[in-house]
């Protein structure tokens, strides 16, 4: 017993590293009787100097040697002969600490240090010194510990576990020299023989000399735990090849030949596992979603979800359930980690007080900042300092284990650090965090105002600059340097809205959502942007300002049309039009003009856009704003090519594509020569659509834009198909779909599908042909969209009379021209008539086939559709050749097959000179 006590004095008054050194000295004393004599002399003589270096007090050793001396009484004291003191050759310690039961995972850790270690050793290579850092907590000690027991065997000379005391409460750090003292006579080396002297320097060197000769031929394993720097380890590396060195940090050790490996927090599942084990509680009784919940609130940091665990285990009456209300509803998460004395504070503490005075500043700055990574210019926006100053501090913290380093020099705080530095910042709403968002807010928008001049189109309005904002902003050469920023910072800026929002900076919320809506109109997704413009409109709505509220919902309906949520992208649009016009905002009028007669367009209420489009471009010329001019008849061209007015239609997009290029707006020019491409493959001129086409996509792709890439690929779709590209047709239209599938945009990929539809039914693949455009009805139906519900009922009427389903045939043309004749598209109207002609021609009825050809003819002529006049034609010879015999109809199919071969459909030219042929011979 006395034994015990003077051993758990020792303990006390000595702390980790004498720990680990008197349990292999003492275990190994006890257990052999033959040596005891010999022990208790040396170290009743010997043992008070290296002890002592690792602060051991008098008492303490007092008390050691008097609880040896009482466990042996009639043993005298006496000094060790050779052979009979601690490790040199005959004996062999084995210090490391317990394996704990617990450890997790850790497998590819695992796997990089043995295999590492094996290798050596089976290439008979020097083995290499391994230096394992991480974050505090993260179980560096444990993952050494548990590698030292797995590796034991391969060092039979004896297994070392020394704690350093980089970071240990109460403790300064281990020097070397004193270090190296008490491992020379831990081997065997007489105290009088350890080199003292006036010189540190000196003394150190003998020493460390000393110990590369001790171990030179040796197999040993030498754990140099908490290491505070390499020039404190550096000494106590053995000197043989034969011995492994693992060393333990949290700051990064630079050196030449070490092998790195930085531990980080467990994978999910493994933190779930480890907290199931040390909770004491059954698998049945945890609800794994729960578990799961807890340890991502301990971010998944060993020492956390140890300390949780062990909350649970010492309250039997809790449940998972209960842990996890009490951790979510308290402010300061860290302070329930903690189970007895041990806490997740106290460790993080320990690594802060190392930090300077100006870099536990800059810490705490950190802790404010609303996103979760970020760079040097971020950085020295929330400190307050320059860049070159942050950056260093920022590779500081990241040596010390505080930050971690992601690809682009950026950096992010561990969740648990992120809450503590925010606690050392003195909470979430402090004028000091506050004053904090407010300056890395600031920067954004300076920042967004450098991407904005690259991304926002020429003639546009950009939103304006931040006043008197002074801060080093971004590098940003060109679009796509401003696009990759972006992206890159994207969810920054929004987590940046969402902070100010809840601070109530209203002011920065309004600035921030309309320096970003350039971008999200271009890159989506559309419902982050729905919500930032949201809370941008109820910020407006609060501060009293009508026009930035205009503002704010004007951009939320074209998110809205985005998302092809027409109805209430009216809705809110015409909450813009009332917001303007209480501050007589003239400009912002025409803009929610503008936007309304778009989403009247795709919804075919042709004659509500049409006005719209008409107020919109008043006011833009009153105004002498070229880019709304420019966009306002864009628009306007749409929709006269919507209502078959082919010549209005070339007019006004030619005439916006002449602005646009005068602004060098390569978007809208793209847009216009796009819609221009419909209108001449709709006129028949598909030579000149294609070419429209493909210059249109080629801007869209130097551009970037997905959403409109696609677009132009289905009308590149369109008139392969209509050429006789049957496979370039199904190709452009697949590309087209799954940039739209991906995007989330679901107009486009209706059209996609749709025309899919009609490849495959053109192909002869009439299952595949209904089942596409079944679903496209379906989704057109969905999204209010009229005209594409009835150009999928006429391409399915068609399908369905291949099959042979007459009756289905004619209820879907019928319902098509109903649907058609109210929106005003006469084109569409002639197809589906020559459509309805030519099932009725297959089912030997000609007088009614020739009465809808006739009236297609005259709709395609009065358009100038010439594809559509073109079938009226040929339908109308068919017709008469059936009705008369061969012979009748010769000059209505030769005038067919000549308006064929100008538009370039050779197939059907083709079939109707085959069919004459014999005539002509």
């Amino acid at each position: 017993m006395r034994l015990r006590r003077g051993i758990a004095i020792a303990v006390v008054s000595g702390g980790g590293a004498v720990t680990t050194l008197l349990v292999g000295l003492v275990t190994n004393a006890v257990s052999d009787e033959s040596r005891w004599p010999g022990w208790l002399g040396w170290l009743q003589e010997h043992a008070w100097l290296s002890f002592a270096a690792l602060g051991l007090t008098t008492a303490g050793l007092a008390a050691l040697l008097a609880g040896l001396s009482e466990a042996r009484p009639s043993m005298p004291s006496g000094r060790l002969e050779e052979g009979d003191g601690p490790p040199g050759a005959a004996l062999v310690l084995r210090s490391l600490p317990r394996d704990t039961a617990a450890f997790t995972d850790r497998v590819a850790e695992l796997e990089q240090l043995v295999g590492s270690v094996q290798g050596s050793q089976e290439r008979g290579d020097g083995l290499p010194v391994h230096v394992i850092d991480g974050m505090p907590g993260v179980g560096k000690t444990t993952f050494a510990v548990h590698v030292g027991h797995l590796l034991s065997e391969r060092f039979p000379d004896g297994q070392l576990f020394v704690n350093l005391n980089g970071h240990t409460p109460g403790r300064t750090p281990v020097q070397a020299g004193e270090a190296l003292a008490s491992l020379l006579a831990a081997a065997g080396v007489p105290t009088q023989q350890i080199p003292v002297g006036d010189e540190a320097g000196a003394v150190t060197e003998a020493r460390a000399a000393m110990w590369r000769s001790r171990l030179a031929d040796k197999k040993a394993l030498l754990i140099l735990d908490n290491a505070a720097s390499y020039r404190q380890v550096e000494p106590l590396l053995p000197g043989g090849s034969g011995c492994l060195v693992l060393v333990t940090s949290r700051k990064r050790l630079v050196a030449n030949e070490e092998v790195v490996m930085s531990v980080d927090a467990l994978p999910p599942d493994h933190a779930a596992d480890l907290f199931g084990r040390l909770s004491g509680r059954s698998a049945d009784a945890l609800d794994r979603d729960v578990v799961g919940e807890l340890v991502q609130l301990c971010g998944c940091l060993p020492l956390g979800v140890s300390l949780l665990a062990a909350r649970l285990r010492h309250h039997p009456s809790w449940t998972a359930e209960d842990l996890r209300g009490r951790l979510v509803a308290v402010r300061n998460r860290l302070a329930e980690l903690r189970a007895g004395e041990h806490t997740v504070t106290a460790t993080f503490d320990l690594s802060y007080r190392d930090l300077t005075p100006e870099r536990q500043c800059f810490f705490r700055q950190l802790g404010c900042f609303p996103g979760t990574d970020l760079d040097a210019r971020v950085g020295a926006a929330l400190g307050e300092i320059s860049v070159v100053v942050a950056r260093r501090h920022l590779e500081a913290l990241y040596d010390d284990h505080l930050i971690d380093e992601y690809p682009g020099s950026r950096y992010r705080l561990h969740d648990l650090l992120r809450d503590y530095a925010r606690g050392r910042a003195d909470g979430g709403d402090s004028m000091d965090h506050v004053a904090a968002v407010r300056r890395v807010c600031t920067y954004y928008l300076a920042a967004l105002d450098v991407a904005n001049r690259h991304i926002v189109r020429s003639g546009a309005m950009v939103p304006p600059t931040p006043d008197g904002a002074s801060v080093d902003t971004p590098a940003l050469e060109s679009r796509v340097d401003a696009l990759s920023w972006l992206e890159t910072e994207r969810a920054n800026i929004l987590a940046c809205v969402r902070r100010a929002n809840g601070l109530a900076l209203d002011d920065l919320v309004v600035r921030l959502a309309a320096a970003m809506a350039p971008f999200l109109r271009h890159a989506g997704p559309w419902d982050q942007a729905i919500g930032l413009h949201e809370t941008a409109a109820e910020a407006a709505r609060r501060t009293g300002d009508q026009r930035a509220q205009g503002d704010a919902l004007a951009e939320l309906g074209v998110v809205r049309r985005f998302m092809a949520a027409y109805p209430q992208a009216i809705e809110t649009l015409n909450d813009a039009l009332t917001a303007y016009g209480t501050v007589d905002d003239r400009r912002g009028r025409a803009d929610a003009l503008n936007q309304l007669g778009i989403v009247w367009y795709l919804t075919a209420n042709n004659q509500d856009a049409v006005r719209a489009q008409t107020q919109a471009l008043a006011l833009y010329r009153e105004l002498g704003y070229r880019f709304g001019q420019a966009n306002a008849l864009a628009d306007l061209g749409m929709t006269h090519r919507q209502l078959s007015q082919f010549d209005a239609a070339v007019e006004a997009q030619s005439e916006a594509l002449a602005i646009y290029r005068e602004l060098e707006d390569r978007y809208g020019e793209a847009n216009s020569l796009r819609d221009l491409g419909v209108v001449y493959c709709l006129m028949g001129a598909y030579g000149l659509a294609a070419r429209h086409h493909r210059e249109a996509y080629g801007i869209y792709l130097e551009l970037g834009d997905r959403v409109h890439q696609a677009y132009a690929l289905n009308e590149l779709g369109v008139v392969r198909r209509l050429t006789g590209d049957t496979e370039g047709a199904r190709a452009a239209n697949d590309e087209a779909m799954a940039h739209f599938t991906e995007l989330g945009e679901r107009f486009g990929r209706a059209n996609s599908i749709r025309h899919l539809g009609v490849v495959e039914r053109v192909s002869g693949n009439a299952t595949e042909a209904i089942r596409l455009l079944e679903e496209a009805l379906d989704a057109y139906r969905e999204l209010g969209s009229r005209g594409g519900e009835a150009i999928s009922l006429s391409e399915m009427g068609v399908t369905h009379g291949i099959i042979g389903d007459r009756g289905r045939a004619v209820d879907e043309f019928e319902r098509s021209l109903e649907i058609l004749r109210s929106l005003g598209d006469r084109c569409a109207e002639a197809e589906v008539l020559n459509h309805w002609g030519k099932l009725l021609l297959t089912s030997d009825e000609p007088d009614a086939a020739r009465r809808h050809f006739d009236q297609a003819l005259t709709l395609a002529r009065e358009i100038r559709c010439q594809l559509e006049e073109a079938r009226a034609l040929e339908g109308i010879g068919r017709c008469d050749w059936m009705a008369g015999g061969p012979g009748h109809g010769v000059g209505s199919l030769r005038a067919a097959a000549t308006v064929y071969r100008r538009l370039g459909v050779s197939e059907a030219a083709d079939d109707i000179e085959r069919l004459l042929a014999p005539r002509s011979g």
